[in-house]
């Protein structure tokens, strides 16, 4: 399987990245041009009211909303965080690291957020979800820095590994490999992304990570709360970072700047990926050069078709998102109507998938699917629905399938859902349900074909309609409004048909083929 992504920059509209997987969309992400407040960024807040009933208090980062903090989220070493902020924003010391000095015990797991936090309390804390509908960012003081290889942690000394990589060699081999280089008091963890990497990779990475802490250092020394004092990269060299390897054979960018950033980061990682950056000056524009644009109008609708002729209704409410699977024309297909259900069932969760990523839909779906009378079949859709959302980055969990057809899955929401107005306003009513009335329009012409005759003494000209308002201006003969303008003007005036044009728009032809402007 082939991956590409097809960056679409927008000065005014921000950044659309878009994720092929064999030249299907299967992920859009969009990037705006004010991107404060996304997962990983870290603040420097002040604490404002504190919830004692919820254990969390509501923390100023500079947002409309005050952001969320619950006590669970302080991380077990809120204490040596808070010490070490303080320590380096009033002696200023001459290095970054994390010393013995610094260490405090571990909080309790059970405490309350009375206890550590108090109003107009100054700390350190970072986004892990974005503000959604009229919800701010929600944060957590755990810190974490993220590379392509490693996830660092201050104020710990662990080094875990992603449970993705299985053989137990190279687990061994990179647990002693990141062991060797990391700092004292940064915990790591180690990324899917590093199974099979050098030891050099692993310590470029971080190093960089390095350098994001002591510029972290540096602007936190100086802050002024609320103050961003780390930035995370912007969406799209986040994902190009986290995603690109040797399965993406094309990357396409309409985007000067950001074509010559990625590639000279890619450039750092491997020659062979700098070589699939593209900078693409096209006449189309790029989305619908490589087949983006349709696939975005078919695939963010209310219906949304797959194969065979069935389709999927997607409803959004307040509490959930509710999928239904329709069997539409194959229905009447085969015989066998368990067999025709569990084919149809089968297409419409490799679709579901596809649209929870696509969507980033997030909290509670419930899918309603087609009944199985039998527990083996229902237990193949829902083995072969894990199956398909293996490949979600974002954590989900999936309940197997009810004797009524039901499945139920949660999936972590970190940022809004990603929303695409596919219905296009209406050119004639302009999205009232409502036109002109066709007396008006014929009065609306008349007065122009009055101004073109007296005013500017125009002779020979045409009225291009609608074949509607076309037979209207010509109905009846001496009663029709053309017959009163040759009766008030002694002049014919054409009336010719155009479909092209709606039902009530009209222009002016004068005798050389020209539009007469007014």
């Amino acid at each position: 399987m082939n991956y590409e992504l097809i960056i679409n920059s927008n000065p005014s509209g921000g950044v659309d990245i878009a994720i092929l997987k064999d030249k299907k969309l299967i992920e859009l992400h969009h990037e705006k041009v004010d991107n404060n407040f996304q997962v990983g960024d870290i603040y420097l807040g002040t604490v404002g009211k504190i919830m004692a009933g919820l254990n969390a208090g509501f923390v100023d980062v500079g947002h409309e909303k005050d952001a969320f903090l619950h006590y669970l989220d302080l991380g077990p070493q809120f204490q040596s965080l808070q010490k070490f902020t303080r320590v380096l924003r009033s002696s200023r010391p001459k290095t970054n690291l994390i010393t013995q000095e610094h260490l405090e015990a571990d909080i309790n797991k059970g405490g309350k957020i009375t206890e550590l936090l108090k109003r107009n309390q100054q700390i350190l804390v970072q986004v892990t979800k974005e503000p959604i509908s009229n919800k701010g960012p929600r944060l957590t003081s755990e810190i974490s820095l993220a590379g392509r290889f490693l996830v660092m942690m201050p104020f710990d000394n662990a080094v875990s590994i992603s449970k993705k990589i299985v053989k137990q060699e190279e687990r061994k081999r990179l647990k002693e490999a990141v062991n060797a280089i990391r700092p004292d008091h940064f915990g790591v963890i180690i990324r899917t992304n590093a199974e099979g990497e050098s030891i050099e990779d692993l310590q470029s990475d971080l190093k960089e990570l390095m350098t994001k802490w002591d510029d972290m250092c540096k602007q936190l020394k100086d802050a002024t709360a609320p103050q961003k004092v780390l930035g995370e990269n912007d969406r799209t060299l986040t994902l190009v970072r986290d995603l690109v390897n040797d399965t993406y054979v094309n990357i396409q960018i309409n985007d000067n700047f950001l074509y010559t950033k990625i590639k000279n980061y890619l450039k750092s990682k491997s020659q062979d990926l700098e070589n699939i950056v593209k900078f693409y000056n096209g006449k189309l524009p790029i989305f619908e050069n490589f087949g983006v644009e349709k696939q975005i109008k078919t695939s963010f609708g209310k219906e949304v078709n797959f194969l065979g002729g069935s389709y999927l209704i997607i409803e959004h409410t307040e509490a959930l998102h509710v999928i239904d699977v329709n069997s539409g024309n194959t229905s009447n297909k085969g015989e066998n109507q368990e067999e025709n259900a569990l084919k149809v069932n089968m297409e419409a969760v490799e679709e579901i998938a596809r649209q929870l990523r696509l969507r980033d839909l997030g909290g509670i779906i419930v899918i309603d699917l087609i009944d199985l009378k039998t527990a083996g079949n229902r237990k193949l859709v829902y083995e072969k629905l894990k199956e398909v959302m293996k490949t979600d980055r974002a954590k989900h969990k999936i309940l197997p399938m009810s004797p009524f057809g039901l499945i139920q899955i949660t999936r972590q929401r970190v940022r809004p859902e990603m929303a695409v107005v596919t219905n296009e306003k209406c050119p004639t009513c302009l999205g009232s349900g409502e036109i002109q009335s066709s007396v008006s329009i014929v009065d609306d012409i008349d007065s122009h074909v009055k101004y073109l005759i007296e005013n500017l003494h125009l002779k020979g000209f045409t009225i291009e309609v609608h074949p509607f308002l076309a037979a209207f201006l010509k109905d009846g003969w001496f009663k029709s409004p053309r017959f009163k303008w040759w009766k008030a003007y002694r002049q014919w005036i054409k009336v010719s048909p155009n479909q092209a044009l709606h039902l009530v728009d009209y222009k002016f032809i004068d005798e050389k083929g020209e539009e007469v402007v007014l």
